[in-house]
């Protein structure tokens, strides 16, 4: 997360200054936060991330302890796949991340009944995505979202328009469960071979084998 710094300075010669900086890392900005005020100079200060949410310093200093114990670092991979014949989608999540010093492997699958396309199963695999990145407690982060769908990543990155009414439900869903969590997503498009863990759970899903396993791994993917 980066934050904007406002602060009202106070001169020796008892004139106010307001002062605005870029955006930056939040460790960044609490640092220069906590050496402002040892100035005694420091009349106000606001803090406020890329979604314009303002901050205080004590909610800084939370949040930068609870990053010390929560998932960071979160890089996401999604796939979904859809059996015309059975009206069924298989849909698979990859999540790495670190926690706690150690590089961790989030892997899971789900059956999804009632969807009508491929476009449709790669969009609900991504929604899939998100609700797993809320139960695993990430928020307000940048997280990297990879994906072999053209359409999904293109159209959520905002490159394409969303057309389909039932994707742009999808699409409307997804955004704001990210924007509740204060996740601001990065999504890049990858070949379907650098996709190969998520294509897997996802035919794993389609034969009706469910997976669910969060483990610790020596190196995590990049």
């Amino acid at each position: 997360m980066k934050l904007m710094i406002e602060w009202q300075y106070i001169t020796p010669a008892k004139q106010e200054i307001t002062w605005r900086s870029e955006a930056m890392p939040a460790a960044h900005v609490y640092t220069i936060v906590e050496d402002l005020q040892k100035t005694g100079r420091l009349k106000s200060v606001v803090l406020t991330d890329e979604h314009e949410s303002t901050w205080t310093f004590k909610e800084l200093k939370k949040y930068l302890k609870e990053l010390e114990t929560e998932p960071s670092e979160v890089k996401v991979y999604f796939d979904g796949g859809f059996n015309r014949e059975e009206k069924l989608a298989g849909l698979g999540v990859v999540i790495y991340y670190k926690q706690n010093g150690k590089n961790c492997r989030l892997r899971t699958n789900r059956l999804a009944e009632y969807l009508m396309s491929n476009n449709e199963a790669e969009y609900a695999a991504l929604n899939l995505a998100i609700e797993q990145l809320e139960e695993m407690g990430v928020h307000h982060q940048t997280v990297a979202i990879f994906g072999d769908s053209q359409v999904v990543i293109n159209e959520m990155n905002g490159e394409w328009a969303v057309t389909d009414t039932t994707l742009s439900a999808w699409a409307d869903k997804i955004d704001a469960k990210l924007q509740r969590l204060g996740i601001r997503p990065q999504y890049e498009f990858i070949d379907r071979k650098l996709n190969a863990e998520a294509d897997q759970l996802a035919t794993q899903a389609l034969q009706h084998i469910d997976i669910h396993a969060d483990v610790d791994v020596q190196k995590g993917k990049g």
